[in-house]
């Protein structure tokens, strides 16, 4: 299943804000030990789910450095945007902050070629000595990092490590992951299709509803790494309403992530615009689907 430089299971931390919009770093600290608590190997901070387009550099190197000192797992640092200079200058400061890594994102909206990406990542992975997990997302970004760009980018950077890779093409990940082999950690970017990520050689997950299912995505990687795909199924059908509930048009991600962490107990406020806030509507969904889930462990 390949090896485990971040671990099996990470989560892709949301960022909580105070009612005045500000970060609430104590609260950050409080969730990021309650995740780990609940079995995340690793914290992603300040990615996608984590509103890292709606934060400023100097939010996300406090962050990165809360988090750090409030867990004892490895901590990716969300640091690069469509602006390639200023993904240079956040990611060569984030070693000061102690996280174990840097999640490289394919460039937003500019919708460059391939060319333009690998040159793009090949110069994030040139600013720092930290080990580099690309993170290829077609939906937002606008473009798919190809299976012969990821393979050349590895093969000419040797700290590109990993690649969270939610593009949802299986078939270019088995190509890549077959090319490369251990020296490309896979992680599926997609909660849903962990179980067949893991059968082509996948690490682990990098994961949204392991705010509330932790113990799920472990007990199902587990399983895998037993040979039990029986088990595994039945995990994966489990979690099947959460992978449902965490993202839709009326209720986009991290917008679901935080109403289950409310419903949880945490204080992890609403989301800035453009997200803005949810509803009571989404806070009863998410009660029902925390407290269904948590029924099922018996």
């Amino acid at each position: 299943m390949g090896t485990t430089r971040f671990g099996t299971v990470l989560t892709a931390m949301v960022t909580p804000f105070a009612p005045d919009g500000a970060v609430d770093f104590d609260v950050a600290a409080q969730v990021a030990r309650f995740l780990v608590d609940e079995g995340s190997d690793g914290l992603v901070v300040a990615g996608s789910t984590g509103e890292g387009s709606s934060l400023s550099d100097e939010e996300k190197l406090e962050l990165f450095r809360c988090v750090v000192e409030a867990v004892n797992v490895p901590v990716i640092a969300g640091t690069t945007s469509a602006n390639t200079s200023e993904s240079v200058a956040l990611t060569s400061r984030v070693h000061e902050t102690g996280v174990a890594g840097v999640l490289a994102t394919t460039p937003e909206y500019s919708r460059p070629s391939q060319r333009g990406i690998s040159a793009h990542l090949a110069a994030i992975a040139g600013s720092t000595k930290l080990p580099i997990m690309l993170y290829d997302i077609p939906v937002r970004t606008g473009r798919k990092i190809a299976s012969a760009t990821t393979i050349d980018l590895v093969r000419h950077n040797p700290n590109i490590a990993a690649l969270k890779d939610a593009s949802g093409d299986l078939v270019s990940a088995a190509h890549t992951k077959a090319v490369l082999g251990d020296d490309l950690d896979l992680y599926s970017g997609d909660d849903s299709l962990l179980l067949p990520f893991l059968s082509i050689g996948a690490t682990g997950i990098v994961s949204v509803a392991a705010h509330w299912a932790c113990r799920e995505f472990v007990a199902l990687v587990r399983c895998v790494e037993k040979g039990d795909f029986v088990k595994a199924q039945m995990y994966n059908e489990r979690l099947a309403p959460s992978y449902t509930f965490e993202s839709s048009d009326a209720y986009p991600n991290p917008l679901p992530a935080k109403a289950a962490l409310r419903a949880l107990g945490l204080g992890v406020g609403q989301c800035r615009l453009p997200l803005g806030e949810a509803d009571e509507t989404l806070d009863a969904a998410a009660a029902e689907v925390v407290a269904s889930l948590r029924a099922q462990r018996g």
